[in-house]
């Protein structure tokens, strides 16, 4: 026997026929269940009227944890991974292109700071090419306005980063 999985339209007719109570409960009986669901419901309910300040405090974590980055390219492989996971949960709870933009850039900037740059260790690398690949779509994808403001940063990071990285070539990821 298997359950029926209602869609959104359902589920958003069902809760405008609910009371008040009834849908408190049902929130924190949600965020009891999943730490993400608490998290989300928090950033909901405390930081989502104010954006920019939410993504300063993100932008500090992620530094504090970029400063911790262990030396051996294994482990601070694993640490960068760790870092990508974290802005992306907050990127998911924000919804705003433009705002994982400039996480991402972000990120990339202090990857160049923090990260060993002589290491050969290839999953390492990978992890800044990827994600300056992944900015560069998000760009593309952005309104025009927004688009030029980004682009300029992201072309200025790329060529710090093609300056401090010998192994990255700017060409085939400048804007």
């Amino acid at each position: 026997m298997s359950t029926i999985t209602h869609g959104l339209q359902d589920i958003k007719k069902e809760l405008q026929h609910l009371p008040a109570e009834q849908i408190t409960a049902l929130c924190l009986r949600l965020a009891r269940h999943k730490k993400e669901n608490k998290e989300l419901l928090a950033y909901l309910l405390f930081e989502a009227d104010d954006e920019a300040a939410f993504i300063e405090k993100v932008k500090a974590e992620a530094g504090f944890m970029f400063s911790q980055l262990p030396v051996q390219s294994y482990n601070a492989a694993k640490a960068l991974r760790k870092i990508l996971r974290l802005i992306g949960k907050y990127t998911k709870f924000m919804t705003s292109k433009g705002a994982e933009v400039e996480l991402l850039i972000n990120f990339c900037t202090n990857y160049i700071q923090y990260a060993d740059r002589r290491s050969s260790y290839k999953p390492l690398r990978l992890i800044l090419t990827r994600q300056l690949e992944k900015i560069r779509g998000q760009i593309e994808n952005l309104h025009e306005d927004l688009q030029f403001d980004y682009s300029n940063d992201y072309n200025a990071m790329v060529e710090g980063a093609a300056t401090k990285l010998s192994w990255l070539n700017k060409s085939s990821y400048l804007l």
